[in-house]
């Protein structure tokens, strides 16, 4: 089995090679039509969403892209609030991703759980997510993330990685992105009831991603 160590570079040297590649073969990389993260709707049924911004410190380390980060609240008060987070990336073909599970145990969340889950839409593919139960003293949360490009949804950052080897050959492509959604515990729920609220919100936004990560 090859290591993780062995795989990374192994992509690495691939994506370096096709970086090379690509800037003899082509003017520039082709990305295509998308509407702005900004215009995404703040109100999505009984939930209204409300803007975070991200630190500078952050942005840096994402480098060029286009960021949503934002809280969306039931209006009923029946259920905790949701987070959506999208990163849009134009042109990625280097390995400088600021991973969730990087993310949350900077902000001091410990996993509890992870693995992996499967989201079903009607009309839609399943695809595989990551599925993380995270705490932090007494606070809980829920966290799914995938990533997305040209159509394809996959949980693991390597397979992307791949992905985007070969769409950077074929294509001329390297667009990607990362969403990422979560939710709070609250006292006595059970992870499968906090669950249910994000495949309910997933339900509701899958169809619009379509705009602003575009397919094949």
């Amino acid at each position: 089995m090859i290591s993780w160590n062995a795989r990374f570079t192994i992509v690495a040297l691939l994506l370096a090679g096709t970086s090379l590649f690509l800037q003899t073969r082509f003017d520039g990389e082709f990305v295509p039509a998308r509407s702005s993260l900004a215009s995404f709707p703040i109100e999505l049924s009984r939930w209204v969403g409300t803007d975070t911004p991200i630190p500078t410190e952050i942005l840096e380390k994402l480098g060029p892209g286009e960021f949503l980060q934002r809280t969306y609240q039931d209006q009923t008060g029946a259920q905790s609030d949701v987070g959506l987070y999208v990163a849009y990336f134009p042109n990625q073909t280097v390995l400088h991703r600021h991973l969730p599970q990087d993310c949350l145990a900077g902000s001091g969340w410990s996993p509890v759980e992870s693995g992996i889950t499967n989201l079903t839409f009607p009309g839609d593919v399943p695809f595989p997510v990551n599925r993380y139960l995270i705490a932090k003293g007494s606070d809980r949360q829920l966290v799914l993330f995938w990533f997305s490009a040209q159509g394809r949804r996959v949980d693991r950052e390597d397979g992307m990685d791949w992905y985007l080897v070969f769409d950077s050959l074929r294509l001329n492509r390297t667009d990607n992105a990362l969403i990422r959604m979560n939710t709070e515990l609250r006292p006595g729920e059970k992870p499968a009831d906090a669950e249910q609220r994000l495949l309910s919100f997933a339900a509701l936004v899958n169809p619009l991603f379509k705009n602003y990560i575009p397919p094949r």
